[in-house]
């Protein structure tokens, strides 16, 4: 379509229906057919341009106008081939602004009813073969128009696939931003919570016995502190693997990363140990779980053992690991207040589900039976089924 910059398309519109009626105009007069241009075909020439003004806006109902003063020009002898111009705008914007299907039939309609009317009111061989000839122009000008709409919808279905699948690229890797943002939290949570309680414990006994009025135990103090000093090491160690995962996707073997999984169960003990519970450790069985798998195991036991310093008021814990076919069951038991603690006491029981939940496993937290507290963890060993059936497989 012609277009201006500065000028509305009517403006556009309008001088080239001015044009078009001009030259039809001049060619009628010049060459005059079986019957001169006077006072009624002059009306039916002029007024079948004027609809082309608003061809963009209403292409229907200006080929429809076109039509209904086309074909009585025609009819009536006058000069045939200079309205073909006008034909061929009409037609074209048509074809080009109309509905494909609709477009097509009406075109065919269209021609077979101006080639029936030519040919009625039109004699003679050559007078035919002209009519063909103007007639298969318009066709191939119509062709041309619906292969570049097809061209044009088929550019316009590729270009809209691309951005839906940018837009989809992009929300799934707000969605992996987010899920690890998630499990960074869940990690540091867990971490800190479980060093600061284990140390404000040991840094509280130090002070207690410090501020007693028996004797100081030099070698007890000395072993309080010492312990002080290897949870915060442990920290700093754990706190920098997760800042290297932070810097590189490449997360295994990240120098100086303490063991976060099975194996890491006793150090956890230790510091429950060392924070003064009577901390045991029972690991019967035998089998490797996943990675995956064993730091979920890790950090449920880490943050089950951080409540209990923290709210049970207990003096014994116990931290048993089972293997069962192809599942691993892990129970901290301890012998506190129970679910009727204090209102914090069931913090970090959210994390712990949802970590089980991300591997396909569950947790159970309740009343041990009359005093203490138990949380009971099942986990697979593997995740090939959680991948199956399509679960997280971040910790």
């Amino acid at each position: 379509m012609v277009s201006v910059r500065g000028m509305r398309p009517e403006t556009v519109d309008g001088l080239i229906a001015a044009v078009l009626a001009g030259a039809a105009l001049a060619v009628t007069l010049a060459w005059p057919d079986e019957r001169t241009l006077d006072a009624g075909g002059l009306a039916l020439l002029i007024g079948m341009h004027v609809p082309l003004v608003w061809r963009r806006r209403v292409p229907g109902v200006v080929l429809l106008a076109f039509l209904v003063l086309v074909l009585p020009f025609h009819v009536l002898g006058y000069q045939h081939h200079a309205v073909v111009p006008a034909t061929m705008l009409a037609l074209f914007t048509y074809a080009l602004m109309g509905r494909r299907v609709r477009a097509a039939v009406t075109c065919g309609v269209v021609l077979l009813a101006i080639c029936a009317v030519t040919f009625a009111m039109r004699a003679g061989g050559s007078s035919g073969i002209e009519q063909i000839g103007a007639l298969e122009a318009i066709v191939a000008a119509i062709i041309a128009v619906q292969g570049w709409r097809v061209y044009k919808a088929r550019l316009a279905a590729i270009t809209e696939r691309a951005e839906r699948a940018e837009r989809t690229r992009e929300e799934e890797a707000l969605r992996r931003v987010a899920e690890e943002r998630l499990r960074i939290a869940r990690d540091l949570h867990d971490l800190l919570a479980h060093t600061i309680t284990v140390v404000g414990v040991q840094a509280g006994a130090a002070a207690h016995h410090v501020a007693g009025g028996r004797p100081i135990d030099r070698d007890e103090l000395a072993g309080t502190l010492r312990g002080i000093a290897a949870t915060c090491r442990d920290a700093r160690a754990e706190v920098h693997a997760t800042l290297q995962v932070l810097r590189t996707t490449d997360t295994p073997g990240i120098p100086g990363q303490t063991a976060v999984g099975l194996d890491g169960l006793g150090d956890l003990v230790a510091a429950a140990r060392a924070a003064g519970l009577d901390a045991v450790l029972d690991d019967g069985g035998d089998g490797e779980p996943e990675a995956a798998i064993g730091i979920v195991a890790h950090r449920i036991v880490q943050e089950a053992l951080t409540n209990v310093i923290k709210h049970a008021g207990a003096t014994a814990v116990e931290v048993r690991v089972e293997r069962d076919g192809g599942e691993l069951r892990l129970t901290v038991t301890d012998d506190g207040r129970g679910a009727g603690g204090p209102p914090g006491a069931g913090f970090g029981i959210v994390g712990m589900t949802e970590r089980a939940r991300s591997v396909g496993g569950t947790v159970r937290a309740g009343s041990a039976g009359g005093r203490g507290f138990v949380v009971a963890a099942v986990l697979p060993m593997t995740v090939e089924d959680v991948t199956r059936s399509g679960a997280s497989r971040l910790p």
